[in-house]
């Protein structure tokens, strides 16, 4: 006779909730003494190498709305285009640069703010070069799954053009809205997540 293996249900999915601010960026929440400082919260210091920018923008809704209680994370390459990572094999990362960033948005405007450098390029897996970039990871409530995007710069006209993700991105008129904007020493990037303008997401 043959045993039933008794397999256990699926759980259901759950969305970050309201709380994962307190675990993850508790000063932001008003709960001090947790860390010195919130984890990601600092990028760079005044040893880092390359060209200081800032990223701002949104996380906004399928009404037009901005999310007020989102939290994004970014991870880059330095600004020779290494990681900093036990796994980066091609050479030492800056160790004054931390290559990985965590942010709420503001809980009156909504909006986010990474104070970080301009990444160099890196290679995919075949050798061809992508163009600068920085991949982000988004949460708020009623996100069931992290959304994975990425952003890349405005003023990189030829790099983005022979980008291998951007070119394998089908529909064309969608990759706008994986490209941001320039002000001085500013890149504005709002991420949509629903409707006109949506985001392109990446499941990885």
């Amino acid at each position: 006779m043959v045993q039933s293996l008794g397999y256990l249900k699926e759980s259901p999915s759950q969305t970050a909730g309201p709380y994962v601010h307190i675990g993850c960026v508790p000063t932001f929440a008003g709960i001090e003494g947790v860390y010195p400082a919130d984890l990601g919260k600092t990028m760079v210091n005044d040893n880092t190498r390359g060209e200081r920018i800032a990223i701002t923008g949104r996380v906004i809704d399928g009404t037009g709305t901005p999310l007020k209680d989102a939290m994004l994370e970014i991870w880059q390459a330095d600004a020779a285009g290494l990681y900093n990572s036990p796994s980066e094999t091609r050479g030492l990362a800056d160790p004054e640069f931390s290559g990985w960033g965590r942010q709420p948005t503001d809980g009156k405007s909504g909006v986010y703010r990474f104070e970080t450098i301009k990444p160099g390029r890196v290679p995919w897996p075949d050798g061809r070069m992508q163009a600068p970039h920085v991949s982000l990871w988004i949460v708020a409530r009623g996100i069931n799954i992290g959304l994975n995007t990425r952003m890349y710069f405005g003023d990189e006209e030829a790099a983005n053009a022979e980008d291998p993700l951007l070119n394998r991105i089908e529909l064309k008129v969608r990759v706008p809205t994986l490209v941001a904007k320039r002000d001085g020493d500013t890149y504005h990037f709002d991420i949509v997540l629903q409707c006109e303008n949506e985001t392109v997401f990446f499941d990885i």
